[in-house]
C-alpha cells in the first residue's frame, strides 16, 4: 500500500504529465528533486547546495578529474617559501545584487569561512587574509601546498557582504554564479532564475525549481510520472527498477566516496584492534553490495575506490570475508559464547550500538545486513536510524559506538586535506574516535608542508598500509551515484567530485 505522502505525489502527478508537449516544457523551470533539506544558509553547514546549484562560486574550481581550474580566480601563484599565495580575481564580475565582486569582499567572506570550525579552511595555517588591489592575498604560518584545493571546497564559496548580518551570519545567498536565487523556503524549496550578468555561457534553461522530498518513494514516484525532471537519491531498488521499465534515463558515476564503519577506537571493547579486524572479517561485502545495492563492483575491499587513482592500491591486501577468522581474533581477544550465544568476556555482553540516517536509503538496509553477519558471530548489535547529525554528535559527546555513513574523501579536490583532518591526532567528526597513530600524522603533514614533492607517492603508500591494518573506519561499500532525468532533458553529466549539478549544461530536448 501507498504512503499518504508517496499517494499525494500520485494524485498530484495526473496534472504534470511526462506526456506534456515539449514546446510548454522550454516556457517551464527545470523541475530537480532531491532527498536533502536545506536547514542552514552558511556555507560551512549547508552541504554545498549553492554550488551545485551554480549559485555561489569558490576562487578554485576543478573538472571532472579532480583537476585545479579557475573559479572567482583567474590564475593563482605561490611565493619560493610557500608562506604567500595570491589570488588574481576574474575582471569585472559582479554579485548577483549588482556590486562587483573585489578582493576586500572576497577577502572578507573568506576571513568568515575561516572562523568555521570544522571546516577545511580551519585547518589552514592561515596568518592573514587581505586584498592587495585586485588580488586576495593569503599569508601562511607555514608552508601548506594544497591551498588552492581547500579554496575549491564548498565552505570557501564567495557571498556579497550583503548576505551576512551584523555579526557576520549569512541571513541570505547573494553569489556570483550563473543562476541566482528567486526564492528560498527552507528547508525544501529553491527557485533559481539565470542571471543576465554571468560573464560566461549562458544557461540554456533560465529557470530552475529544487524540491527536497525525504522519501525515497515519492522521489521515484516523482520521477516516473513527470513531476521532476532530474531526481536524486533514489534507492537502489528503486533505481533498478526504473533501468527496466526503460522510460527514463539513468546517468551514473562512480564518486570517491566511501560507505563505511566509524568505530569508537576508545571504546571498552572496540579499542581493541583484533575485534575491528574481526567486524570487518564478518562483512561479506560483495553479497552485500550485490543485493542491496545492486553493484556486485561496489564491496569495498579498500578505503580508497579506483575512482581516488593517487590514493588506491591494487597491490594492497584486500579486506576479505573470514568468519572463522572473525572468530579466531574474537577468540584470541578474550570472547567466549554465552548460554544465549552472545559473546561474553568477564561477565560483559558483546552488545555496542550503530547509528545511522535514511538521508542515503541505502544506509539503514545495509546497517540491519551488517547486523544480521555480527549476530552469526556472537554479537549483539542495535541499530538506531536517526538523524544524520547524531553521528557528530555522538562523536563530541563521547557517546558513538559504530556510525555508518557515506564519506567523500575529495569534496577538496586533494584528498590529502580530508585526510589529515580524518586522522589526525583528535580524530574527526566524520574520521577517526579515540584512535591516532602518530607515523600516519607526521606522514600526513609532511605531505602537506609539501616539503618533499618525490616522497609522496611513498607517503600515500604508508597512510594505506596503516588505515588497512588498523582499521579505524572499516570499508563497507564504495558509491555510484546516479541520477534519474526525464526524456524532456539533455545533456546531464554527473561530477564525480559533487561540487556542481551542472545545470548550465542542460538543455530541453527538442
Amino acid at each position: 500500500m501507498l504512503s499518504a505522502a508517496a499517494a499525494a505525489v500520485a494524485v498530484m502527478a495526473a496534472c504534470a504529465g511526462e506526456g506534456a508537449p515539449r514546446g510548454q516544457a522550454a516556457q517551464r523551470p527545470l523541475k530537480v528533486v532531491g532527498q536533502f533539506e536545506l536547514h542552514s544558509l552558511d556555507p560551512s553547514t549547508s552541504g554545498g547546495f549553492f554550488t551545485r546549484l551554480q549559485v555561489a562560486e569558490t576562487l578554485v574550481d576543478a573538472d571532472l578529474r579532480g583537476a585545479l581550474q579557475p573559479g572567482l580566480a583567474t590564475g593563482w601563484e605561490a611565493s619560493p617559501d610557500g608562506l604567500s599565495w595570491r589570488f588574481s580575481l576574474r575582471p569585472e564580475a559582479k554579485f548577483h545584487d549588482g556590486t562587483p565582486v573585489t578582493a576586500g569582499s572576497v577577502a572578507a567572506a573568506l576571513e568568515t569561512a575561516r572562523t568555521k570550525a570544522g571546516t577545511p579552511l580551519a585547518t589552514v595555517p592561515v596568518a592573514a587574509i587581505t586584498a592587495d588591489g585586485g588580488e586576495v592575498r593569503v599569508t601562511l604560518s607555514q608552508p601548506f601546498a594544497p591551498l588552492a584545493a581547500v579554496l575549491a571546497h564548498t565552505s570557501t564559496q564567495i557571498l556579497a557582504p550583503s548576505s551576512y548580518g551584523r555579526d557576520r551570519a549569512v541571513t541570505k545567498i547573494v553569489g556570483s554564479g550563473p543562476y541566482r536565487v528567486e526564492r528560498l523556503e527552507q528547508p525544501a524549496t529553491i527557485e533559481l532564475t539565470a542571471f543576465e550578468q554571468w560573464q560566461g555561457k549562458k544557461p540554456a534553461i533560465t529557470q530552475v525549481d529544487y524540491q527536497a522530498a525525504g522519501r525515497s518513494e515519492s522521489r521515484a514516484l516523482m520521477a516516473e510520472s513527470g513531476q521532476a525532471d532530474v531526481t536524486f537519491g533514489m534507492d537502489p531498488t528503486s533505481l533498478q527498477r526504473l533501468k527496466q521499465a526503460g522510460k527514463l534515463t539513468i546517468a551514473d558515476v562512480t564518486l570517491p566516496r566511501t560507505i563505511l564503519l566509524k568505530v569508537n577506537a576508545g571504546h571498552t571493547i572496540l579499542g581493541d584492534v583484533r575485534v575491528r579486524r574481526a567486524l570487518s572479517m564478518a562483512l561479506d561485502r560483495e553479497s552485500m553490495a550485490t543485493a542491496l545495492l545492486r553493484d556486485p563492483e561496489m564491496a569495498a575491499t579498500q578505503l580508497f575506490p579506483p575512482s581516488l587513482p593517487e590514493w588506491h592500491r591494487d597491490s594492497i591486501t584486500p579486506l576479505a570475508h573470514d568468519p572463522s577468522g572473525a572468530r579466531e581474533l574474537l577468540a584470541e581477544a578474550g570472547w567466549r559464547p554465552g548460554g544465549d550465544g552472545i559473546l561474553e568476556r568477564n561477565g560483559d555482553k558483546f552488545a555496542v550500538t550503530l547509528r545511522t540516517f535514511p538521508d542515503r536509503p541505502e544506509l539503514p538496509v545495509i546497517a540491519t545486513a551488517i547486523q544480521a553477519k555480527l549476530k552469526n558471530l556472537g554479537i549483539a548489535l542495535d541499530v538506531k536510524v536517526g538523524n544524520s547529525s547524531e553521528i557528530p554528535a555522538g562523536h563530541q559527546d563521547g557517546s558513538l559506538e559504530l556510525g555508518l555513513y557515506a564519506r567523500n574523501y575529495a569534496l577538496v579536490p586533494d584528498a590529502l586535506v580530508t585526510l589529515a583532518d580524518d586522522f589526525g591526532p583528535t580524530g574527526a567528526e566524520y574520521g577517526a574516535m579515540g584512535w591516532n597513530n602518530a607515523t600516519l600524522t607526521s606522514t600526513l603533514n609532511a605531505m602537506a608542508r609539501g616539503t618533499d614533492p618525490e616522497g609522496l607517492e611513498d607517503g600515500r603508500r604508508q597512510a594505506t598500509d596503516i588505515l588497512q591494518s588498523e582499521l579505524p573506519v572499516i570499508p563497507v561499500a564504495w558509491y555510484r551515484q546516479s541520477a534519474v532525468v526525464s526524456h524532456r532533458v539533455e545533456g546531464l553529466s554527473l561530477d564525480p567530485f559533487e561540487r556542481s549539478w551542472r545545470l548550465t549544461e542542460l538543455t530541453w530536448a527538442k
